[in-house]
């Protein structure tokens, strides 16, 4: 396994971005399997690393973790046939998991990033963890309008209603927060981060950072379960 990210990966993935059809793409097949085995194999690694912090990591593979390089354009008008980035969501449940996890996005020209939290959850998912922001919004501040928070991720980002969600007045002590559909805090990964030796340990911090959000907002959702139970 390794700890780093190539850079013929990341220039791949730059090119792929210039040269978004099927023939390039077949004609560059090899050097796609490449960037994806340097990939997965440095998800390898950080499962490994992420097992002492984060249990949603053990028993998981690479493979479990990342997303199709093909694009469903069935819907879109975008009809560009490849994603032009690497992603991976590690969660309880792997990658289509609804619960909250850590994201790792890997692209070139200095656009990657990692994130964190909850990702447009089904309705009953995003009644309960709206309804835990409500009652518990001293503890949900105190995570993310943190000073070390704030620096490493900005403010929380999200698509958010504009009106207010149902059930809440307008003035909720809470309602910037519950207006969001998602909940998700960001940090930009440039290149020279990417491709330097500090990346595993600069992804392995972001994450750590992020598990106490990520703990949050997971806590109602599996109340949920356990009620059904």
């Amino acid at each position: 396994m390794t700890e780093s990210i190539s850079k013929d990966t990341l220039t791949f993935l730059a090119e792929l971005a210039a040269n978004n059809n099927r023939e390039w793409f077949n004609e560059h097949k090899a050097r796609y399997q490449q960037a994806r085995q340097n990939h997965l194999s440095f998800l390898g690694n950080l499962l490994q690393e992420m097992q002492h912090f984060e249990p949603a990591a053990r028993g998981q593979q690479g493979k479990d973790l990342v997303y199709r390089i093909y694009r469903d354009v069935r819907f879109s008008n975008d009809k560009r046939p490849y994603k032009d980035h690497f992603g991976a969501y590690i969660a309880e449940g792997g990658r289509k998991s609804v619960l909250p996890g850590y994201y790792l996005h890997l692209a070139g020209n200095n656009n990657s990033f990692l994130a964190g939290g909850l990702w447009y959850p089904p309705a009953p998912e995003l009644k309960a963890v709206r309804q835990e922001i409500d009652y518990s919004l001293d503890a949900f501040k105190a995570i993310v309008e943190a000073d070390d928070f704030r620096k490493r991720f900005g403010e929380i980002q999200g698509e958010q209603l504009k009106t207010t969600p149902k059930g809440y007045d307008k003035e909720n002590p809470a309602i910037h927060y519950l207006r969001f559909k998602s909940w998700n805090a960001v940090m930009p990964l440039s290149d020279n981060v990417v491709l330097s030796d500090k990346l595993l340990e600069t992804v392995l911090d972001g994450f750590r950072a992020l598990k106490p959000l990520n703990d949050f907002l997971k806590a109602p959702i599996q109340d949920m379960g356990a009620e059904d139970a």
